[in-house]
């Protein structure tokens, strides 16, 4: 097993789903902080901006003095992993007229692309790089409707749109990889965290 017990993860706890994440990094070996206040950002390796309602999480980002803060982490190189609501927060579009939140990932989103709640899903979805289909949870999800980039790496589609994807230290995802027993995404996450760490 690999050991991520140097990498010191934040997850974004202002609304969402919080704890499933920071058992999962737990139980990978990471040291997991809940992230309320922006000054905690400095301690961090890597952040995860969780899956839940993505105009409130954003709303709250402003209030408390985030975006400009995440905008910085990210800056910096540190690597960010955005579930669901994350990937929508970390999107540069979004489409209808609600504006972009951190915009610094060079996708345009489609929030609820699968439907609403009584839609959700579980799929065995096909990851690039990984040997075994990945046990997939989907909630209100929403997918990539528009790459703004070339630099924007697509990991895994359902029905020809991506739902896993990667752009330099960004890492984004449509379904929830908390929720399954399966460690993997979190752990493809934490592979690019200590990466950076070595090469420091």
């Amino acid at each position: 097993m690999t050991d991520y017990s140097g990498c010191r993860i934040g997850v974004l706890a202002l609304q969402g789903a919080v704890s499933e994440h920071m058992a999962q990094l737990a139980a990978l070996g990471a040291t997991a902080v809940a992230v309320k206040h922006v000054a905690q950002l400095e301690q961090l390796d890597g952040l995860i901006l969780p899956g839940g309602e993505s105009t409130t999480i954003g709303k709250l980002m402003r209030h408390y003095g985030f975006i400009e803060a995440i905008r910085q982490f990210a800056a910096e190189g540190k690597p960010l992993f955005g579930t669901c609501a994350g990937m929508i927060l970390l999107a540069k579009a979004i489409e209808g007229d609600e504006p972009a939140h951190l915009g610094l990932m060079d996708i345009q989103v489609r929030r609820n692309a699968f439907g609403r709640q009584k839609q959700s899903f579980q799929t065995a979805l096909y990851i690039n790089g990984l040997s075994t289909p990945f046990p997939a949870v989907f909630i209100r999800a929403p997918y990539i409707s528009k790459l703004l980039s070339d630099n924007v790496q697509i990991l895994a589609e359902i029905n020809g749109s991506p739902v896993l994807a990667r752009q330099d230290n960004l890492l984004v995802c449509a379904f929830h990889p908390e929720l399954s027993t399966d460690p993997r995404i979190t752990a493809l996450f934490l592979d690019g965290v200590r990466n950076r760490l070595e090469a420091q």
